[in-house]
C-alpha cells in the first residue's frame, strides 16, 4: 500500500510474467531501458545468470539520480559495481518466500555508492513485506542457508507435526492447521518477547510433563545438530554460487 500500482513500470520478455503485473494494474513494457527512463528506484529480479546481461543492456540509461536493487543470488556487489556506471547506487537484497504474504525475512547490504537515504528508502517500502534489516554483505549467503531456504525446514517440521498427529488420530486438514498455528504462535513470542528461544522451550516444560519426554526423542535424534548442519549446507551452497 505504499506505492500505487498505476507507479509501477515492470519489465520481462514474455506477457507470461507481465500478465500478473497486469491484474495488479501495473503498468508493463518489454524493454528494460524504457523502466531506466521513467523510474528512479529500478529492482533486478532476474536468474542470476540472467543478470549480467540485462546489466549490460541497460548500463548507458543509468544515471546518478536512479537507485538499483539487486535480488540475483549470488551476484555480489562488487560484480554489480563493475557493470554499472562508477558511483552508482546499488544494494543487494535476499528475501525469503513470505514476502508473498507480507510475513518475510529480507535482508540487504549497500554498495559504495549508497547512503543513509537509500537505506531508508528501501527499508520503509519493504517494512510492509515483514523484516527487513541492512547486513554487512558477507551475512547474505548466511540468510539464505537460514531463511531463503530455512523456510522448506520449517515446512518439513510442520509436516512431521502433523503427520505424527495423524498417526495418533488426528484428521490431517486439522492437524495441519494447528501444526502451523503453533509455528505461527513460536515465532510470534520469540519476535515479540525478544527471549532467547532456549528460554521459551524452558517455559513450556515442566518437571516429569509431557514437553520434556518429547525433547527427549528430538534429541535423540539430533534434531539440532542436523538443522545446524542443514543451514551450514546451504550457506556453502550459496557461497559456491557465488563464486561461479
Amino acid at each position: 500500500g505504499k506505492v500505487s500500482a498505476s507507479s509501477i513500470l515492470a519489465s520481462a520478455p514474455s506477457d507470461k510474467n507481465l500478465d500478473t503485473w497486469r491484474d495488479l494494474g501495473c503498468r508493463t513494457t518489454r524493454c528494460n531501458v524504457e523502466v531506466l527512463q521513467e523510474s528512479t528506484l529500478v529492482f533486478l529480479a532476474t536468474k542470476p545468470h540472467v543478470l549480467p546481461g540485462v546489466l549490460q543492456e541497460i548500463c548507458p540509461a543509468v544515471g546518478p539520480h536512479h537507485v538499483i536493487v539487486s535480488l540475483a543470488a549470488g551476484i555480489s556487489l562488487q560484480t554489480l559495481q563493475q557493470f554499472l556506471p562508477t558511483g552508482t547506487k546499488v544494494l543487494r537484497l535476499m528475501p525469503n518466500l513470505p514476502c508473498v504474504v507480507q510475513a518475510g525475512a529480507m535482508v540487504f547490504a549497500r554498495g559504495g555508492g549508497a547512503g543513509d537515504g537509500e537505506v531508508a528508502l528501501l527499508k520503509d517500502l519493504l517494512s510492509s513485506c515483514g523484516l527487513c534489516e541492512e547486513v554487512p554483505e558477507a551475512y547474505i549467503n548466511i540468510h539464505t542457508g537460514l531463511s531463503g531456504s530455512g523456510v522448506a525446514y520449517v515446512y518439513l517440521f510442520a509436516e512431521a507435526l502433523a503427520e505424527g498427529a495423524v498417526k495418533m488420530g488426528m484428521p490431517g486438514g486439522l492437524a495441519n492447521r494447528i501444526a502451523a498455528q503453533t509455528l505461527l504462535g513460536a515465532a510470534k513470542m520469540m519476535l515479540e518477547t525478544g527471549e532467547h528461544p532456549a528460554k521459551l522451550r524452558g517455559d513450556v516444560c515442566t518437571p516429569g510433563g509431557t514437553t520434556i519426554y518429547a525433547l527427549h526423542q528430538l534429541e535423540k535424534g539430533a534434531l539440532r545438530a542436523t538443522v545446524m548442519d542443514a543451514v551450514e549446507a546451504a550457506t556453502k551452497r550459496a557461497w559456491d554460487l557465488t563464486k561461479d
